[in-house]
């Protein structure tokens, strides 16, 4: 019977533990561990924090927040992003060790402080205790399109930018942003009837 999957990454990572032996039968020593070092345990629950220091301070993890809450806001489906607490799976983001996520820290921490002192400037206040139409004044100064106009804003449209797609990957793949979507993948089915003639219709497929 062939080995499973599970079965052989399980014999691997035991051999793995054993220790080197050269020719001679003498151990070797291994060398010390280098990278990132082992994955999680997929089936742990962990903690914020456990895997790797956060990076927030209190006052970005406000800012962040408030700019979660104004990206995606609560409506009668669904909670907002920042009930979702998006803006800490955006912190355990940008503090991960690897090298793209090494760049987003750098880009995030940025573009916080940018928010913040453009708040102070405008409103004489932190990003998170402006009112939610000041919030939104400041974002639709920094959306792409309307950046474009003013090189003084492409640094902080950047930001902005993946701000967003952070924040819309965390809250799209909650339980509640998925159903927001309507997204009903991973669910038993006894039967398949096929995607919708609409749709067929928009990718130019005609019904059999």
């Amino acid at each position: 019977m062939p080995m499973q999957r599970r079965e052989s990454l399980q014999w691997m990572l035991a051999a793995a533990t054993l220790p080197a032996w050269s020719p001679s039968g003498a151990a070797v020593p291994k060398p010390g561990p280098t990278g990132y070092g082992t994955d999680p345990d997929l089936v742990k629950t962990y903690r914020a924090g456990e895997l790797w220091p956060l990076t927030f301070s209190e006052r970005q993890r406000r800012c962040a927040e408030a700019l979660c809450a104004v990206i995606i806001p609560a409506d009668e489906h669904s909670p907002s992003a920042a009930e979702l607490q998006v803006h800490q799976f955006i912190d355990e983001w940008v503090s991960a060790p690897y090298p793209d996520h090494v760049k987003d820290k750098a880009l995030i921490v940025q573009g916080l402080a940018w928010m913040d002192a453009e708040a102070g400037r405008r409103f004489r206040k932190p990003f998170a205790e402006a009112s939610l139409a000041q919030q939104q004044a400041i974002c639709d100064d920094i959306c792409i399109m309307a950046a474009r106009s003013s090189p003084r804003l492409a640094k902080p449209a950047g930001f902005f930018a993946r701000f967003r797609d952070l924040t819309a990957g965390g809250f799209y793949t909650s339980p509640q942003g998925m159903r927001d979507l309507g997204f009903v993948g991973n669910t038993p089915s006894e039967t398949f009837d096929g995607p919708p003639p609409e749709v067929l219709k928009i990718v130019g497929i005609r019904p059999a």
